[in-house]
């Protein structure tokens, strides 16, 4: 006879989560570790009563805004190698759409996180009920559904016994290294409220391995002939060396072989900025010695990364005309991009079985004096952008990062995803470990940082996490500011004011949009900006949100805040206006290009001459078949 335990479906929901743990290369942990929600209706009486009679088994976070619970979710789970993620409960109206930029954010990046959005009646006891959209062509449609195709897995619970094989499903795809991302049960509040007799076999503990498929030995034979035969190879590390602590195998491949190694905003940190083979960051916010090595690259392996358009220049980086490519990934998909030799493996597996197979095989001396003196003018060009000319005036933004430079060491994280930081972060920061950088660019949103380091903190307390944030970014979402002050997490924001989207201002200019709706200033009768900043004050903002704020003016003062804040045990925001005059020199500029169409029609001269030029730039482009 079966045993049976009586309990309301959420109830079992999470008792199901608390029992299921991830397991790679013997080491165990829970696959969803904690909860965070904001409970209204749909929600509060069920995952919120469940949550509240499971006690310390799922531990509760409380967040301030839906799609930063998410971003915070997110950051907890790219810190723990995607192998422990954390579940994310909303109300059925506002609450649960508010998830969809998260949720996108989550599948993009391929981060696991598990949303248990409410959703209206199964029974439909009352139809409309509060918040419930009303679709005149399918009666079955609620809000939910605009998290289908920004999920890797969604169902809808409307029968309590369904949850049992639903539930398994999300959690395979959570621990699913290929497949993973944004996974969502959609729970229908009268089902979650609903009691049920559920089998003990449920609630079992269960391990998910998390696999390191080794490669296919005839492509890592061809994958080996390629790499012995090019003259002039470039290695692209991405994200997926991160994601499979791949580290060590990659700088043991990059030792045998002399190989430089280039990396993606996710992927740099693989190696330590000091080894002799890193060469910085690739593509449209690179460094000048790794994008003049791709240009002359015979073959490019890529090993953990999908290639994005900032990756390759939108197709214009990788130039030579024989190019070929090799790929080391575990996804298929992204192993056959770009027309490549695939090595479908896990990256570390992969990176290990193909040093193996060069054995004995060496890039030529020639080439690795040429990239070795190309990372030494790259790194003196860094020094001079890091480095204040004036001590008593303001700094610029690369001076702002020179100084957080001076002040941090391998230990800290350093979190930032939008605007114009990403770019200056890619080219010029000295990465010390696997975990210090800590970009979101594969959807690049806005308002990530602060939640993200929350998540980070979390993941691993004691280490010291910065939140690099603008002042555009920092509008779009600093709610999480509470949170942090609330549960104590002292998080260290550095907010950068430049009085405007400085990164879109840039590239409004550059495309022939002349900066318009790009910076905050007074508008004058006739529609004009004038050039006085709004009396806007950021940091009087921040703390009234319980931070504890610092206000350094000048260069000089700047680099004793950051070390006060990395030394805090609170949560504290270092305010700094930049100093944005174009007579001031900043980080170098881009070195390649990045496709944004510009105007094929257009009255105005500037958005002709950027027309011109984009004509020019977008005939480099190319198919790699």
């Amino acid at each position: 006879m079966t045993t049976t335990r009586r309990l309301t479906t959420a109830q079992a929901l999470i008792a199901f989560l608390a029992r299921q743990y991830t397991e790679r290369d013997g080491r165990r942990q829970r696959l969803i570790a904690a909860c965070w929600g904001i409970f209204g209706h749909g929600n509060v009486a069920g995952i919120g009563q469940a949550l509240l009679e499971s006690g310390d088994a799922m531990p509760y976070h409380q967040g301030r805004n839906e799609q930063a619970m998410v971003h915070a979710a997110v950051g907890w789970a790219r810190h723990r190698d995607r192998l422990s993620a954390h579940a994310v409960t909303t109300s059925i109206g506002p609450g649960a759409t508010n998830l969809v930029t998260g949720a996108a954010l989550a599948t993009v990046n391929r981060l696991p996180v598990l949303l248990l959005p409410g959703d209206t009646f199964a029974t439909r006891p009352a139809d409309p009920v509060l918040q419930q959209l009303e679709h005149p062509g399918a009666g079955d449609v609620s809000v939910n559904d605009c998290l289908r195709p920004v999920s890797r897995y969604f169902d809808r619970i409307t029968r309590p016994e369904a949850l049992i094989p639903a539930a398994l499903q999300a959690v395979r795809v959570l621990a699913d290294p290929v497949e993973t991302g944004a996974v969502t049960l959609a729970l229908p509040q009268d089902v979650q409220a609903e009691a049920y007799d559920w089998p003990e076999e449920f609630f079992a503990e269960r391990v998910w391995h998390v696999r390191r498929p080794a490669p296919d030995p005839a492509e890592l034979a061809a994958a080996a002939a390629a790499v012995r035969a090019a003259r002039r190879p470039l290695l692209i590390a991405g994200g997926g060396v991160h994601h499979s602590e791949a580290e060590d195998a990659l700088r043991a491949l990059a030792d045998a072989t002399g190989i430089p190694v280039a990396s993606t905003q996710a992927g740099k940190g693989s190696l330590h900025h000091a080894h002799p083979a890193d060469v910085g960051g690739i593509g449209h916010t690179g460094t000048a010695v790794a994008d003049d090595l791709a240009r002359t690259a015979d073959l490019v392996i890529g090993a953990g990364t999908r290639y994005s358009d900032f990756t390759t220049a939108s197709n214009t980086l990788f130039a030579a005309p024989g190019v070929r490519f090799v790929n080391v990934n575990i996804a298929p998909s992204d192993a056959h991009k770009l027309a490549a030799l695939p090595l479908v493996a896990d990256a570390r597996t992969g990176l290990e079985a193909l040093t193996h197979a060069l054995a004995g095989h060496r890039v030529p001396e020639a080439y690795e004096k040429e990239y070795a003196a190309g990372k030494q003018a790259w790194e003196r060009a860094v020094t001079r952008a890091f480095t204040a000319q004036d001590e008593a005036a303001r700094p610029t933004q690369a001076q702002v990062l020179g100084a957080l430079d001076s002040v941090v060491d391998g230990t800290d994280v350093v979190i930032n995803a939008a605007g114009s930081l990403p770019g200056d972060l890619h080219k010029l920061w000295r990465a010390r470990s696997r975990r210090q950088y800590h970009l979101e660019y594969g959807y690049s949103c806005m308002g990530y940082e602060i939640p993200a380091a929350i998540g980070v903190a979390l993941a691993e307390p004691g280490r010291p996490v910065w939140a690099l944030v603008g002042d555009g970014t920092y509008l779009m979402m600093p709610t999480e500011l509470v949170t942090a002050v609330q549960e104590g997490i002292p998080v260290k924001v550095v907010l950068i004011q430049n009085h405007g989207y400085a990164s879109i201002g840039g590239l409004s200019e550059a495309v022939g949009g002349e900066r318009h709706g790009t910076a905050y200033r007074f508008r004058a009768a006739d529609g004009t900006y004038t050039g006085d900043p709004l009396p806007v004050d950021l940091a009087a903002n921040a703390a009234s949100l319980g931070m504890h704020v610092l206000r350094p003016r000048t260069a000089g003062e700047l680099r004793a805040a950051l070390a006060e804040a990395r030394a805090s045990d609170r949560p504290t925001c270092v305010y700094v206006e930049t100093e944005t005059a174009d007579t001031v020199p900043g980080a170098p500029p881009a070195q390649a290009w990045w496709d944004v169409p510009v105007a094929g029609a257009a009255t105005r001269p500037a958005a002709r001459r950027a027309r011109e030029e984009y004509e020019r730039e977008a005939a480099a482009r190319r198919r790699y078949l």
